[in-house]
């Protein structure tokens, strides 16, 4: 970094630099300016290579810090970047590669630096840094420009106007990243911020009118899944004779100019054993999103960035009335779709596709008339399978985003009717065929057998039912394997209850000589949470045997089959009531198959279900209220989600390195 550097251990010695830094002030219409910014050292892109630049940057950004308040190197090196894209994007019309190259040469080295300075200082002291200019003796600052304001609007300039091409990827993505950066102060506090320099320039400056333009811009890059551009190796030749001092000085330059995210620049191979991010600006636009939705209202501002992605509507809503929400805009609902289904592996797009569900209704609509949906649903399911690999956050947004889609009675439906083949991820048996509706309930289930054994969260437990619950009175057809899961799902938590009771009953009664002051498990707790779980599941049964049962006689076929399980809690006051209608269900295709005989095979005994089925009366079962569950986020959301979205820019960012160190937001440990 630094005319012609091209490795991190230069850094220290490059004489640009050294001058940049030092004591002495550089006038920003020096031709310095072009010789420290014509260089070929790239960004980074995955951790180790970040790591490594910043603890080179580290000691150099230390001495800048002394020196800039004398000095203001740094505020005119941001002026000199600022007086470039004025010129940005005709540059781009007219192919100026290396009016960019310089350009993105300037805010990588103002990224790397500020990323130093949000660490080691406050806001108060980062905008000191910007606000050094040099002023005649006895003149007034009163009149002095806001430098990181001004730096803040133009990086969302930049965003909004610059259009996404192979020579301005680049640029694009350390906007992005900046912006970020400016924000993460955040990392650096346990309570949540609620207003601070950066707040308040985003949320109520200059920038507010670009607000849904800003939001518009990064999902769309989320959408493109733009790759980073390939390796091309430039020489800039002066295009004319006497091409002038840039073209001058960049003709000497060596090849490899835009190699852009391979550490080193020209000629350096990226470590095999460090992963470059395949979508370094479509991940970073993803993270700059969900950190700009969830900043907290202020007493009188609501979060402009919230308003515009709970209010955006579709490409093709030709509806001419006007939306009451600020900062609303279109955009086209089927890329959008079709990119969270392709993304779902990864936790910000998830976390993306529940954002929207829950609070965008014109998304949440749509997608629920999708024809296709078993495309977004099958890798939410995935997710769920692997709940063993997957951080316990990304559990919960998979979970959650089911339980919103259920709350939908068409949605319900109509996943009984899309058939799968051969699901190649669910190892557990050969599902050869089954319908989208049948895997959902095992998938579902087998959270729930999972949760009981390893992590007994009672917050994962509720939603997974309530996800059934929903479901029920609409299931179709059921798998006979998803059947039988239902039927060993009760028989499991039976188990579970009978053991529990037995534990709080040898409690009660105490050993012989046993201090009775010890502390006890709670056992009378377990055994009231296990008996609502039980409870639940009934109520499921129920409901399905009342609203569907002559569409599910492989349920009928498990529930015969298991039958003595049920019979313990029928005098159990509380069961008796739903117990009323599982007897009668039991008892009538009992009788049933004893008027058909003995030795009969399972086909004949399926036929004779489904016959009884069509002949049960109806009114021989009672009616309980609909099973219906609706997601409610939590009371001051923000104590869960401020963390959860920063631990993904911690974790995820695009060659961006923090020492855990310092951390004060979440644990390493947390997710």
């Amino acid at each position: 970094m630094g005319a012609n550097t091209s490795q991190v251990s230069d850094l220290s010695e490059n004489e640009s630099l050294r001058t940049l830094i030092g004591t002495e002030s550089i006038s920003e219409n020096d031709p310095f300016w072009n010789q420290l910014i014509s260089f070929t050292f790239t960004s980074p892109t995955n951790s180790g290579d970040s790591k490594l630049l910043e603890e080179a940057v580290i000691p150099l950004a230390k001495i800048l810090i002394e020196n800039n308040p004398r000095t203001g190197n740094f505020g005119a090196l941001v002026r000199v970047f600022l007086g470039r894209t004025k010129e940005l994007k005709i540059s781009t019309e007219c192919q100026d590669q290396l009016f960019i190259w310089q350009a993105h040469n300037a805010l990588f080295m103002i990224r790397c630096l500020l990323k130093v300075f949000v660490r080691e200082m406050g806001e108060d002291e980062l905008q000191s840094q910007f606000s050094y200019q040099e002023r005649a003796p006895g003149s007034c600052e009163s009149g002095s420009e806001d430098l990181l304001e001004e730096m803040i609007c133009n990086l969302v300039h930049l965003i909004v106007e610059v259009p996404l091409l192979d020579i301005t990827y680049s640029i694009l993505f350390e906007a992005v990243t900046l912006l970020l950066i400016l924000l993460s102060y955040q990392l650096f506090h346990k309570e949540i911020l609620r207003d601070g320099v950066v707040y308040k320039y985003l949320m109520q400056g200059r920038c507010l009118a670009l607000t849904s333009r800003l939001v518009k811009t990064l999902l769309y890059n989320f959408i493109r899944q733009e790759k980073c551009p390939p390796p091309v190796a430039h020489i800039f030749e002066p295009h004319s004779e006497g091409g002038g001092l840039l073209y001058g000085l960049a003709s000497g330059v060596a090849s490899g100019l835009w190699t852009v995210f391979t550490l080193g620049g020209a000629g350096s191979k990226p470590n095999p054993d460090q992963e470059q991010h395949p979508l370094p600006l479509s991940n970073q636009s993803l993270l700059l999103l969900l950190v700009l939705a969830n900043l907290t209202d202020g007493p009188d501002c609501p979060n402009p960035y919230r308003q515009a992605i709970t209010s955006f509507k579709n490409t093709q809503d030709t509806s001419s009335i006007p939306s009451p929400h600020p900062h609303t805009f279109q955009i086209n609902f089927n890329s959008l779709y079709t990119a969270l289904c392709d993304q779902q592996r990864s936790d910000q797009a998830t976390l993306l596709l529940y954002t929207l569900l829950h609070q965008n209704a014109n998304v949440r609509t749509y997608v629920l008339s999708r024809t296709d949906m078993e495309n977004l649903v099958m890798p939410i399911l995935e997710i769920l399978y692997h709940v063993e690999d997957r951080n316990s956050h990304h559990v919960y947004m998979a979970l959650i985003i089911l339980l919103i889609l259920t709350e939908d009675d068409t949605f319900n439906r109509s996943i009984h009717e899309v058939m799968l083949k051969n699901i190649t991820w669910y190892t557990e048996r050969s599902l050869t065929e089954i319908s989208l509706g049948s895997l959902l309930i095992l998938v579902v289930i087998r959270t729930i057998q999972f949760n009981m054994t390893r992590t007994r969260d009672k917050y994962l437990h509720t939603n997974c039912l309530a996800a059934l619950a929903n479901m029920s009175a609409q299931f179709r057809c059921l798998h006979q394997y998803a059947a039988q899961r239902i039927i060993s799902l009760f028989a499991l938590l039976s188990k579970k209850h009978n053991k529990v009771l037995e534990q709080a009953t040898q409690s009660l009664r105490g050993p012989l000589g046993s201090d009775d002051s010890a502390a006890l498990p709670d056992y009378a707790q377990d055994l009231n949470v296990i008996e609502e779980v039980i409870r639940m599941m009934l109520e499921i049964i129920n409901s399905c045997l009342c609203n569907s049962l002559h569409h599910n006689p492989n349920l009928v076929y498990a529930l015969l089959y298991k039958r003595e399980l049920f019979e313990q809690f029928r005098s159990h006051p509380s069961f008796q009531d739903i117990m009323q209608n599982l007897d009668t269900v039991i008892g009538f295709f009992s009788g049933r198959l004893e008027q058909a005989g003995t030795d009969l095979s399972v086909e004949r005994v399926q036929e004779v279900i489904k016959k009884g089925a069509v002949a049960l009366p109806k009114d021989r079962l009672k009616k309980f209220p609909e099973l219906k569950f609706k997601y409610v986020e939590e009371d001051q959301p923000e104590e869960f989600f401020i963390p959860y979205v920063w631990s993904l820019v911690f974790n995820s960012g695009v060659g961006l390195h923090w020492s855990p160190q310092g951390i004060e937001l979440f644990s390493m440990d947390s997710g």
